[in-house]
């Protein structure tokens, strides 16, 4: 197979795709061009050549029977490795596929000052706008989801009407071993670790701990998902480990401070989605385990960083929560069909699995419990969300207002699947004094798109909100423009980036935190152009829905997960 170098990248010549033509749609299932720079060794992607295993770079300090058991550990895992490359790969972890185009990663870059803007960027904005996502550090060598990739985070920075960017990895335990090694050493969660040769990279990825050659004792996560300032630190997050301290430099560059534990309290790993109550400044937060009991915790922080005890949240097996939701009095805890079962990897399947036999519920909790006695659990039928954009109390009727992206089927992100493919914006309604539960959708089924990463105002969060903004997923997985949608009427307003041109999730930032009018702000939103190969920010009236400023990037942002914005008054307090 041919490879053409450039100044910046490789570029991979189209593949041929499975013939057939699956209901879904989806622009994974189009040829793929896959752009990754040129950071490291990388490793010939044919199904037909011999894998080669790059030796270690770093092993001065290894005696002699380290380097013995790295040959041996290196020997099995090109067999392995080889043995993977004779059956084709199902797009959901097919690397040609899942980082193609501006899903493929970038280098670091730098701070880059006095960026061109077109328009005018609003005098309220002054602070910093963070993104996280996925970006390989090195190519993989065998399968990879979109969600396994090494995190870092972008930023532009506003400072009086100017802007510079800066993006950096996230550099975690996993991230500064395997750049010292050259290669990858941790299995990626959930591109790799499916059947028997998922098991058998659990063995090689153990042995090489045991042998001393790797450190796995400091988390494995790669804090690709979410965001969150709280109490002085910009955490960097993903759900398979603590989180990750970054810190913003003066000049508007990314710093990693370190794995954060909150000063020795938090012993568990955290999923990426906390909430921060706007009114009290607390910090709430789940946990799950996917190996033993307890499965799943909650737990939360005051506004000063003190944590609560766990509260055990009893479920029947081990679940995936990605998120949760808040309101004034209560946390909204989701249990829902897709969980993990280890033995299905014995039988030769993935662990992450859709059990159709399981009823979705909901966990009605006080805030301030100090254990799950109180819970109240109410089912709620043919119902999967990967999101809660918000949740509140309506003490008239006695119920609990959820809103979330109802999608079916719900293991389409994971697993390859021939059934057509729906995310409904729904309205959920857990009634406390019943126990039963009732959903709509909220745009008319005539008007129905697929709205996917969002948010509502966070200065009221867990409380009733009128508009979400949310991210047009078509055609999915990217995003054509976002959405503005009146939650109590069903109106929804499109903002749409242009031919070609592609985003991800929609910030919205209050123009004042005292604003008389919820909807009085801005939409910030990452936007690339697939013809002119060119990334920008744009700033979007997010009343009249008209651009404001457009920020030219120096180096293309690939399309990556969340965000959040902090103040310029918030960094003055930045630990």
């Amino acid at each position: 197979m041919a490879f053409s170098a450039t100044s910046s990248n490789w570029v991979k010549p189209q593949f041929n795709m499975p013939s057939g033509k699956p209901n879904i749609s989806c622009s994974l299932q189009t040829p793929s061009i896959l752009r990754l720079p040129k950071q490291s060794p990388s490793y010939p992607p044919s199904t037909t050549a011999t894998p080669t295993v790059k030796p270690p770079q770093d092993t001065q300090q290894w005696n002699f029977l380290q380097r013995a058991a790295a040959l041996a550990l290196d020997t099995m895992e090109t067999a392995l490795v080889t043995n993977e490359r004779k059956h084709p790969l199902p797009k959901t972890t097919d690397p040609r596929v899942q980082i193609t185009g501006n899903f493929a990663p970038v280098p670091e870059q730098s701070v880059r000052l006095r960026l061109p803007v077109t328009g005018k960027i609003p005098e309220c904005i002054q602070g910093v706008y963070v993104r996280n996502g996925g970006n390989p550090l090195h190519e993989p060598v065998s399968g990879h989801h979109l969600f396994d990739g090494d995190g870092m985070v972008h930023a532009v920075r506003f400072d009086n009407g100017s802007a510079s960017y800066a993006c950096r990895f996230t550099e975690t335990n996993r991230f500064v071993q395997e750049r010292i090694l050259g290669r990858p050493v941790f299995p990626k969660a959930i591109g790799e670790l499916h059947g028997h040769s998922g098991i058998a990279r659990l063995l090689l990825f153990y042995a090489r701990g045991l042998c001393g050659l790797l450190d796995h004792s400091q988390g494995t996560g790669v804090a690709n998902a979410g965001l969150v300032y709280f109490n002085g630190r910009l955490l960097a997050m993903s759900e398979d480990d603590l989180p990750y301290h970054v810190r913003i430099t003066p000049s508007g560059d990314l710093k990693t401070v370190g794995r954060y534990d909150f000063d020795c309290q938090l012993n568990s790993s955290m999923i990426a989605h906390p909430k921060v109550d706007p009114v009290s400044g607390e910090f709430f937060a789940l946990s799950y385990n996917t190996i033993q009991k307890p499965y799943l915790k909650y737990f939360r922080f005051s506004p000063d960083g003190k944590k609560s005890r766990d509260v055990e949240i009893t479920v029947d097996q081990p679940t995936m929560v990605h998120d949760f939701a808040i309101t004034e009095k209560f946390v909204v805890i989701p249990d829902q069909q897709m969980v993990f079962k280890l033995p299905e990897m014995v039988r030769g399947g993935s662990p992450v699995i859709h059990d159709k036999n399981k009823m979705t519920r909901f966990g009605i909790l006080d805030k301030n419990a100090s254990d799950a006695s109180c819970i109240r659990w109410i089912e709620a039928p043919d119902c999967f969300s990967f999101h809660f954009w918000n949740a509140w109390e309506e003490p008239d009727t006695d119920e609990v207002v959820v809103l979330g992206s109802c999608m079916t089927p719900p293991d389409s992100i994971f697993n390859e699947s021939g059934k057509s493919f729906k995310i409904v914006l729904s309205e959920i309604r857990l009634n406390l004094k019943t126990g039963k539960s009732t959903r709509r959708p909220i745009i008319a089924e005539s008007e129905q798109v697929n709205l996917e990463a969002g948010m509502v105002n966070r200065n009221l969060l867990g409380r009733k909100t009128q508009y979400v903004y949310l991210a047009l997923a078509e055609p999915w997985p990217k995003v054509s423009g976002f959405v503005k949608v009146d939650v109590s009427t069903g109106e929804a307003r499109k903002y749409i980036y242009g031919e070609q041109r592609f985003g991800g999730e929609p910030l919205f930032l209050p123009r004042n935190p005292n604003s008389e009018k919820e909807d009085d702000g801005y939409i910030l939103a990452f936007v690339h152009d697939e013809k002119a190969w060119k990334s920008e920010l744009q700033i979007v009236n997010s009343m009249t829905l008209e651009l404001e400023a457009t920020v030219q990037l120096p180096s293309r942002v690939p399309y990556g997960f969340h965000g959040t914005f902090i103040t310029s008054k918030d960094l003055e307090k930045q630990v």
